[in-house]
């Protein structure tokens, strides 16, 4: 458990303002912890997925517009972001996910004021991490790109973004202590557009209008980044200072009996921030591993050109995966709003909540994840065509396609784990448990690409992460004991009902493609909105009909299916 600072006796008086402010709280969070999280996660994930559609679908034009070098501007952007994402975790320290962590813990025990102090100089802390991260990225690109000169003006581009990024995303983190998830989805909503925008309009001005280089379009495109931030900080700064009355008189009817110092509340930042920049950098650092050795380990196993070993490498690293983000970013948003409420159980030591939560996470988790990754798959052709086109590695994209699709899986389950074992303080075991997982996948990335090229990576990645789950699964249940017979039932259950919808999602296309021919683009657009229809209307009305979503939802769900009429 967190140490926590000296506690000091509070007057009568400050515990009757503390109830009293503690009823603002209450009043905006009475439903159970169960119904909090699903409140929490649909926020964070409808503002995860819209963000995640919209950043998918911008690679539409951007493509076209890319035309013969499109496989390698994809490959170049998709480099540029691995390595900036590493930074942009470092540069945000871990903060926003420590800060909502210590702010829930603070809040539990109505130290409301002793949070806003943490959040307070958290931002001081962040500001400087920009300014210094942003400033070894830039000045450090020539040796990060291994030799590749298109990757400097890239990265270059990319290092304004670390500037304002570490702040907004304190900001979201000190929401999300508060369990208030919309503003962190409406300002990434705003930021994900802002960025798009921009990018298609520099994209198609440098490509179409003035015929300048593919480099120069990349880098505006990752430029981009610097002007979502703008406008995703501009959101999180009006929410807050429309919630400054009401955060006033929360922090006035404090207890005030944890008497803390500024060097004993950056310490206290830092000591919780450090194990979520390792957390936070997990597949990252999987996909880091990918970026500087397939090129080099393919190349030795087939002999072709650095052009053709980018086209590959798009192919799963940046075609693929950009997709399959979309469908981890569910168990992101669920993991976001699982942290604060375990922490929160964990301040009241309250050992049969926090096995309840985290049953209930990880069941919230198999409900969703495994139908949208299967039926992801399910849809891989008219998915991928309706993207990225009929290009010389088409077939080869759809395949790599379907594979990510159920490795999505394992990531998004790694994902969730890692943060309830972070919103259990037991960080050292996940940080250990990565790390083994880290090692697995690096012994074992040349040997799966000798044996199974273009697919190595993914299977190395699947099997890395697959041991840091079973890991994770095992320690929580030996300490916390989850409700591992209810949870197999239900994911049975799940199981039967994904294969019946995937089943009908296929035979569905399959009916399609008797009529339609698949390879134009309008087509692929029908043929999926038909598919989804046919699979949510399966799989949903399997679950509303035998009550496990009820169960795993909470009882909320019952209204749903009563409109629907279903029995």
């Amino acid at each position: 458990m967190a140490k926590t600072p000296n506690e000091k006796q509070s007057p009568e008086g400050d515990l009757r303002e503390g109830a009293a402010a503690d009823a603002i709280l209450k009043e905006d969070t009475a439903d159970t912890s169960q119904e909090d999280m699903l409140k929490g996660s649909a926020w964070m994930t409808a503002g995860s997925i819209f963000s995640r559609v919209l950043g998918a679908i911008y690679i539409i034009p951007w493509m076209a517009w890319m035309g013969a070098y499109a496989l390698q501007a994809n490959a170049l952007f998709a480099k540029g972001y691995q390595i900036y994402a590493i930074f942009l975790t470092i540069s945000t320290a871990g903060v926003p996910g420590a800060i909502s962590k210590q702010v829930a813990h603070y809040n539990a025990i109505n130290e409301y004021a002793t949070g806003r102090k943490l959040f307070r100089h958290g931002m001081y802390l962040m500001i400087a991490m920009g300014v210094v991260s942003a400033a070894i990225f830039y000045f450090a690109a020539p040796l990060l790109s291994a030799g590749d000169a298109r990757m400097i003006p890239v990265m270059h581009s990319l290092s304004w973004a670390l500037l304002l990024i570490p702040m907004m995303s304190i900001m979201r983190g000190f929401f999300q202590g508060y369990s208030k998830m919309a503003p962190s989805a409406i300002s990434q909503f705003v930021e994900q557009l802002a960025r798009v925008i921009y990018m298609l309009v520099t994209a198609f001005l440098i490509m179409k209008v003035i015929h300048g280089s593919y480099v120069s379009a990349v880098s505006q495109s990752t430029f981009a980044a610097f002007i979502g931030a703008i406008f995703g900080l501009a959101v999180m700064m009006l929410y807050y200072l429309s919630q400054r009355k009401k955060l006033n008189l929360l922090s006035a009817g404090s207890y005030n009996r944890v008497d803390t110092s500024t060097n004993e509340l950056l310490i206290e930042i830092i000591r919780q921030a450090l194990p979520f920049i390792i957390m936070d950098s997990g597949i990252n650092l999987f996909y880091l591993v990918d970026q500087y050795t397939f090129n080099p380990m393919l190349g030795h196993f087939m002999h072709i050109g650095r052009d053709q070993l980018d086209s590959y490498y798009a192919l799963f690293a940046a075609n693929a995966n950009k997709l399959i983000m979309i469908t981890i970013s569910l168990a992101t948003a669920m993991a976001v709003t699982a942290i604060p409420l375990l922490s929160a159980a964990h301040a009241r030591h309250d050992v049969k909540k926090m096995s309840e939560q985290i049953s209930n996470a990880i069941q919230m988790f198999c409900i969703i994840m495994i139908p949208s990754a299967f039926g992801m798959s399910a849809v891989a052709k008219p998915l991928y065509i309706l993207f990225y086109g009929t290009q010389e590695y088409t077939s080869l994209g759809i395949l790599l396609l379907e594979f990510s699709s159920y490795v999505s899986i394992l990531l998004g389950l790694f994902t969730i784990l890692a943060a309830i074992l972070q919103g259990l303080y037991q960080n050292r075991t996940a940080i250990a448990d990565l790390l083994i997982g880290l090692v697995v996948k690096f012994a074992l990335q040349y040997p799966m690409i000798g044996i199974f090229h273009v697919f190595g990576p993914m299977i190395s990645t699947a099997i890395g992460f697959g041991i840091v789950s079973w890991l994770m699964l095992r320690q929580l249940n030996d300490k916390y004991h989850i409700r591992v017979r209810q949870t197999n039932h239900r994911l049975i259950g799940i199981l039967v009902f994904t294969i019946l919808m995937v089943l009908g999602v296929k035979g569905t296309l399959w009916v399609l493609d008797l009529f339609m021919n698949p390879a134009f683009r309008a087509i692929d657009i029908i043929e999926l909105v038909i598919a989804i229809i046919v699979g949510v209307a399966i799989y949903g009305y399997l679950i509303l009909k035998t009550r496990l979503a009820d169960l795993i939802l909470g009882a909320r769900v019952g209204g749903l299916r009563r409109r629907l009429h279903i029995k």
